[in-house]
């Protein structure tokens, strides 16, 4: 199950809102929402679920482990949760390097359950912080395990961290208006999965399908394609997480900041997927010295730390090379040797740091996307000498940058900048303006509910992660 599949939408969630609404005192409350979270994780595999519990439950007791013996609590945490990380995605992925060193071994490849990444990461902070700060482990396993089945965070995060999520258990409170304004954000996450980034898709899909059609133009259209698709689905998920932790009377993290208005690759990293940027930070590149043993040292812990958050992505070289094309860029920059803050004292340069960051970033996308880094480098070659034009690479562009598709193309692009804060700015307090806003949300529902019926079920893109 899904957010944005019909089950979901008209019938779980509706359900949930009317018990939710009918139990009164908190604790009670948060037993539903617990168990609600569990529900809508057995919707995939029962022996997913059954994984989820044991994680929760070993990560609990090592969290109060680690109220004796920290350093030690801390070490098997890591060590069983990446363990379980390991062979839940990796382990083919391991046999296949295993025979290109000549060994023989047939490892299988194991189904990984949706938001392993995510709740194994949960389990690593959640034992360091009882490490770090004894007040902060819970003598509950009730609580550990809503935490770590949160339903607006279970699947793709955000990531947050326990002491947060506990401080809100008890204290909690919410108004018709943060329901109303909850219900808002849900329903602009909702259209950006299905009318933008679905359009996107649609161009992606055929730009890095074309095989002897791909030019230049098909390759730079399934680039940028690529790149709005993949905001617009994660953050659509994030907005319908953080509408839904409203409604219920919860605040989850924020996780995107407009990346694709960074001007570098580090201020880049600061704005998206901001939960794990800050995991990586606080759990590995502080440890690993951080930034306290000069200037060679932090660029090599962030080749490293960017390296690893390649690999966390999945099982497949082009997300190691994806990292460690981020990892070099933002290694060069803490050198200087992109001395991008230079540039940007100019007001050519901060059109250049720009533009610098976005091809960046579609660069790397591009070998995101692609099944393999020779498809990868095949594309990405494409878009830079791939100007003899076929008459099957016209027909493949006229074929797809139609309809709807082009339309999502020039929303995507328009709403990747800040348009929705500046006219929150702009109509904030005015009364007409807000009832305005919930209108187009009905609109906006209206045409997602168009789009669900008419097109085939495309799960976000981060539930692979």
């Amino acid at each position: 199950m899904s957010f944005d599949s019909p089950t979901f939408l008209f019938f779980f969630l509706p359900a949930l809102l009317a018990l939710e609404a009918l139990v009164r005192p908190a604790r009670a409350k948060n037993v539903l929402l617990c168990a609600a979270g569990l529900v809508f994780y057995a919707f995939g595999e029962l022996w997913a679920l059954a994984l989820l519990i044991a994680s929760a439950l070993v990560n609990w007791l090592l969290g109060l482990w680690a109220l004796r013996r920290g350093r030690a609590a801390v070490i098997a945490a890591a060590v069983i949760n990446l363990g379980l990380l390991a062979v839940c995605k990796y382990l083919g992925f391991f046999g296949q390097g295993l025979a290109l060193l000549g060994a023989e071994a047939s490892l299988p490849q194991i189904a990984a359950p949706a938001g392993v990444s995510f709740f194994t990461f949960k389990g690593i902070s959640y034992v360091a912080d009882c490490a770090r700060s004894p007040e902060a482990a819970s003598r509950s396993f009730g609580r550990t395990l809503f935490y770590i089945s949160f339903l607006p965070e279970v699947m793709s995060g955000p990531l947050s961290r326990f002491s947060d999520f506990d401080a809100q258990l008890a204290a909690r409170s919410r108004s018709w208006e943060d329901a109303a304004q909850g219900l808002r954000r849900f329903t602009i996450g909702l259209a950006k999965k299905l009318l933008i980034s679905g359009g996107a898709a649609a161009a992606a899909d055929a730009a890095f399908s074309a095989g002897a059609a791909l030019d230049a133009r098909i390759a730079w259209m399934g680039a940028i394609a690529y790149t709005l698709q993949l905001y617009f689905d994660f953050s659509g998920y994030r907005d319908m997480a953080c509408g839904l932790g409203r409604v219920l009377g919860f605040k989850c993290p924020e996780n995107f900041n407009y990346p694709y208005a960074a001007v570098s690759i580090t201020d880049f990293w600061r704005r998206w997927h901001i939960s794990l940027s800050l995991w990586f930070r606080d759990y590995l590149y502080i440890p690993l010295g951080g930034s306290r043993r000069g200037k060679w040292r932090t660029a090599a812990n962030k080749f490293i730390v960017f390296a690893l958050c390649g690999l966390w992505h999945g099982a497949n070289m082009t997300f190691v090379v994806w990292g460690l094309w981020h990892g070099a860029l933002s290694a060069l920059e803490s050198l200087k040797v992109l001395d991008v803050r230079r540039w940007r004292r100019r007001p050519a340069g901060r059109v250049l740091s720009r533009v610098y960051t976005f091809l960046a970033v579609c660069l790397g996308f591009a070998m995101f996307r692609a099944a393999s880094v020779g498809e990868g480098f095949a594309m990405i070659g494409a878009m830079f000498t791939g100007w003899e034009f076929s008459a099957a690479g016209t027909a493949l562009l006229e074929s797809t940058l139609g309809g709807w598709t082009i339309f999502s193309l020039a929303l995507g692009a328009a709403f990747s900048a800040p348009v929705l804060d500046l006219l929150r700015a702009r109509f904030a307090g005015k009364a007409a303006a807000e009832r305005l806003s919930y209108a187009l949300c009905l609109a906006l529902f209206a045409l997602s509910c168009a789009a669900m019926a008419s097109g085939g079920f495309a799960p976000f893109i981060y539930f692979q992660f």
